[in-house]
């Protein structure tokens, strides 16, 4: 029941990172993994700052500290998301681009890699299951501990699938013009 656990906290984790990753269309999540020196310490931008999508194409993003917005406009341009940001003194304004063949093929690469990272996540904690099963060797059958390492490497190859089909689904959505 932990390792399935793990395993759904591991899928949802890779649809978070899958959000981030930009699509043509101006959402507010892109900007989940931009982080701002914020008096000295690396603070997430959604904790400092609001952000909205007033229209499809524009991100605004308004921060509750007037002061911060040198910094935001200084870890937006330092992110990986490929955006210069535009400062009028109250509020930022991010303008999304379309996505030129070129970026859609960086960011099929970003979300392949993405997805492999979480195939590792997954693997991981089949190796602490599989270890947490060793423990359980004096007490349980050798049949029953095979069982139970069968069921594991079945749970396994389900989440691994469900991480190739949600790679294909952003990978397909990027193709799209």
């Amino acid at each position: 029941m932990d390792c399935e656990e793990r395993f759904e906290k591991s899928i949802d984790a890779i649809r978070t990172n899958f959000n981030t990753v930009r699509t043509g269309r101006a959402n507010a999540a892109i900007l989940d993994r931009v982080e701002v020196e914020y008096y000295g310490a690396m603070t997430p931008l959604k904790t400092i700052a609001n952000a909205t999508t007033p229209d499809a194409q524009t991100i605004l993003i308004q921060p509750f500290d007037k002061g911060a917005i040198k910094d935001i406009e200084k870890a937006l341009m330092m992110s990986d998301l490929g955006l210069t940001p535009g400062n009028d003194g109250q509020c930022i304004r991010l303008n999304i681009p379309a996505l030129t063949a070129d970026r859609r093929n960086e960011l099929a690469k970003l979300v392949s890699k993405l997805g492999e990272d979480g195939k590792v996540a997954i693997r991981n904690v089949r190796r602490d299951a599989m270890k947490s099963i060793g423990t359980l060797k004096k007490s349980l059958g050798e049949d029953q501990i095979k069982g139970f390492e069968e069921q594991i490497e079945k749970l396994t190859g389900e989440y691994v699938k469900q991480v190739d089909a949600l790679v294909t689904k952003k990978e397909e959505e990027l193709k799209k013009v």
